[in-house]
Order: C-alpha cells, then sequence, then structure tokens
C-alpha cells in the first residue's frame, strides 16, 4: 500500500492549497452529520473506496506502481490539453534525449494532427522510417499493437524509441485523394541510434545571385550551434539573400527560437508570453543584427517556434512568408523534472506576434499562397526542381534583393 499512499498524500498536499480558498470564500456544505466536507475530501475518500474496491474483488494481479503511475497519467489526461503531459522515468528519458538531437528510435518528427491523431511530418534520410517505407503525411495510430492519438503523442513516441537492434511494429493509416478514408498499413521497423542534424544548408545560384538556402527542421538544444556553423559558412561563401524553410518544423526550445530570431531583427519586440494570471513577459531582440534580404517557407506543419519565428519576421517587415497557414501551436509548455526520474510537461502559457495576433488555433497566414500539389512530397534539398513552394519563394526573393 506504500505506493497508493503515496499518491494520495500527493492529491492531499495539492487539494490542501485549494481548501484555503473554499473556506475563505465560504464554499463549504455540511454533512448528514452537520460536518464540513470539502470536495476534496470526498474525492479522496472516493479514491480509496474505489481501491478497496480492486483489493476486494479484482481477479488479476496487479502492481502497485503501474495503477499509481495510471492515476498520475489520468490526472494529467483529464485536464483536456494534448500537450500536457505525466511521463514514467522511462518516458521522461526518452523525452530529454530527443532534446540533444541523439537518440535510439527510427528517425520520424511527428506532431498532433487537426484531425487528433499522430501524423508524420519528417522522415529522416536514410533512417529506419524511411527505409521500412513510411511516409510524410502518414498518421501513426498503433504502437506494438497499442492505440494512440494526438492527445497522448509523447507516450507514443517514447514507446516508439528503445534499444538500438530492436524492432517497433507501426499501424500507420495512410490516407489519398483517391482513399480519403485511408487504409491501414503495419510495418517492423528496426531501431538504431540516430545523430539528427535539425540545420541544413546550401547555395543556389539564380539569375547571377547567390541565394542561401537554410532549412531548420526543429528547434532542439543542439539548434543554436548548428544554426550558426551552417549560417556562417553561408555568409562566408557571399550571399544575397536567404531562404529561410520552416516547413514541416514542429517547433522546440524557445530560447533557441528567440536567438536564431534576434539575428536577425533590430531592437523590439519578438514574441509576448501571458500566463494564467494574467503576467505578460516580453522577448526583446536588440540593435545588432544581420540585414540580409530574407523570405521564409512556411506551411501547415510549421508550428509553435516555427510560427514564433514566421510571426516575429513577418510583423516586423524583416520577411516575406511563401507557403499556406501555418498549424496554429501558440501556447508553451514547461519541463518539470521530478526528483525520481520522471516529470512533466505543463502548457503554461500562451503567445502573441509582435503585432498582438494570436496565433493558437489560428496560425499565420502566408504573405503570397504556393503549394505543392502532391501532398506527400517531402522536402528534397538535393532536388528543388519539383518544389513549387521553394521556387516561387526564389521568385520573392530576387524581387527583393533586386528592389
Amino acid at each position: 500500500m506504500k505506493k497508493f499512499g503515496k499518491f494520495i498524500l500527493g492529491l492531499v498536499l495539492v487539494f490542501g492549497v485549494g481548501f484555503t480558498g473554499f473556506i475563505i470564500g465560504g464554499n463549504y456544505r455540511a454533512d448528514m452529520e452537520g460536518a464540513i466536507v470539502s470536495k476534496e475530501d470526498e474525492h479522496i475518500k472516493d479514491m480509496n473506496l474505489l481501491k478497496a474496491l480492486i483489493d476486494q474483488n479484482f481477479l488479476f494481479d496487479y502492481k502497485e506502481e503501474d495503477l499509481y503511475q495510471g492515476s498520475l497519467k489520468g490526472m494529467y489526461a483529464n485536464l483536456g490539453d494534448p500537450y500536457t503531459e505525466y511521463f514514467t522515468k522511462d518516458e521522461f528519458s526518452k523525452l530529454m534525449e530527443s532534446l540533444n538531437g541523439r537518440y535510439k528510435g527510427i528517425g520520424v518528427v511527428v506532431q498532433a494532427s487537426k484531425e487528433g491523431l499522430i501524423q508524420a511530418v519528417q522522415i529522416f534520410k536514410d533512417s529506419p522510417a524511411e527505409e521500412a517505407g513510411i511516409k510524410v503525411g502518414d498518421y501513426l495510430i498503433k504502437v506494438d499493437g497499442i492505440e494512440y492519438s494526438g492527445s497522448n503523442m509523447d507516450e507514443a513516441v517514447a514507446n516508439i524509441k528503445g534499444d538500438e537492434g530492436t524492432s517497433v511494429k507501426i499501424t500507420v493509416l495512410r490516407t489519398s485523394e483517391d482513399n480519403p478514408k485511408g487504409e491501414e498499413l503495419e510495418f517492423e521497423v528496426e531501431r538504431r541510434e540516430l545523430e539528427v542534424d535539425t540545420v541544413d544548408s546550401r547555395i543556389v545560384e539564380e539569375d547571377g545571385k547567390n541565394i542561401g538556402y537554410l532549412h531548420i527542421r526543429s528547434f532542439d538544444d543542439i539548434t543554436d550551434e548548428e544554426f550558426d556553423k551552417e549560417y556562417k559558412q553561408l555568409k562566408d561563401q557571399g550571399i544575397d539573400g536567404l531562404l529561410l524553410d520552416l516547413r514541416n518544423n514542429p517547433g522546440g526550445a524557445l530560447d533557441v527560437c528567440l536567438n536564431i530570431a534576434d539575428t536577425f531583427l533590430d531592437k523590439g519586440v519578438i514574441v509576448t508570453t501571458e500566463d494564467k494570471n494574467g503576467d505578460i513577459i516580453t522577448e526583446e531582440s536588440d540593435e545588432d543584427h544581420d540585414d540580409i534580404p530574407i523570405t521564409v517557407l512556411i506551411n501547415e506543419n510549421s508550428a509553435s517556434a516555427s510560427e514564433i519565428l514566421a510571426g516575429a519576421l513577418k510583423d516586423r517587415g524583416r520577411a516575406k512568408l511563401v507557403g499556406t497557414k501555418t498549424f496554429g501551436k501558440g501556447i508553451v509548455q514547461k519541463i518539470f523534472p521530478l526528483e525520481d526520474g520522471s516529470g512533466a510537461k505543463i502548457t503554461v502559457s500562451e503567445y502573441h506576434t509582435p503585432s498582438g495576433a494570436k496565433i493558437n488555433k489560428v496560425g499565420i497566414e502566408p504573405d503570397i499562397k504556393a503549394e505543392n500539389k502532391d501532398k506527400t512530397y517531402q522536402i528534397n534539398p538535393d532536388n528543388f526542381d519539383d518544389d513549387e513552394v521553394f521556387n516561387m519563394g526564389l521568385v520573392v526573393l530576387l524581387e527583393e534583393i533586386g528592389e
């Protein structure tokens, strides 16, 4: 009973804070004997009763730890926010691995889709996922036979990762124009240790101009260093303008995004965040900046930190956006590690662009709309001929350079 007692103690501590508010506000009620009983006391009483029913009647054996962990997960899941989640020790370790750009997995980047599913938005080149046949746009609906949705995406991702050389069974739902309902496909994918480059760059020569192309796949802890290295290499080659590609970038660390934004913006607001108490934090860029002409490529999978960067560059008149409307994830999560190795990720604030525009569930509209006809098109810097969004961005950038 120790594990369950720990869970009850946690609830008592949390609810004890709220109970003061109930007493001060006069929100109380008397039970049949006239005693004051708070709603929190009732919840704890109900939980003890339900636990006793399990102990007295449940046919099969169970582990106290599983019951405890499930209760914590349920607490967070019932908040109704797909981005707020409790992680076990093993899950939290895998979550933190992905932030340093090195982890054991299959090489797919996913995002909670508007349909409430888990969608593949990037497949890394030469990765196990690519070799198995998983494609951008696929919905990952099962991991080892267990169903997952966007509301527990991080748990699914944690279970996709694992020891190098082991395999994981991925069931995807693949839709098409001919079959909008989709078909289920199953893949056996071997896990490998992957070192993921979050930034890719190259030079594109067009109309006598050297155009720097910089693709940021995500904003991880290593992205700062990679961005500085790749952008310096472009500058050293004498580029006349920059195509900044944020397509299929699901976001990441806010501080990394702010550092990159500060590179291109003079003094002013990058983003404002507001928490539940109405406290507003304003993040600003300094006067020092690079004034190179920029065009930004976005799509429906550009989310979170990508939208902060794109929104700041657009609102400040620093760059035009080319592509389709962004995803619309305008909320910020904070990671809370716990002493036992477990942890939580909690939505703590909502952000607005420099103009005050709300992004959450709204997205950012491009200045020039452009879209690849092939919905399963994967960004391929080695072949831009079929990339209609890239080519439109190139036209827009060349016009700006020529002005």
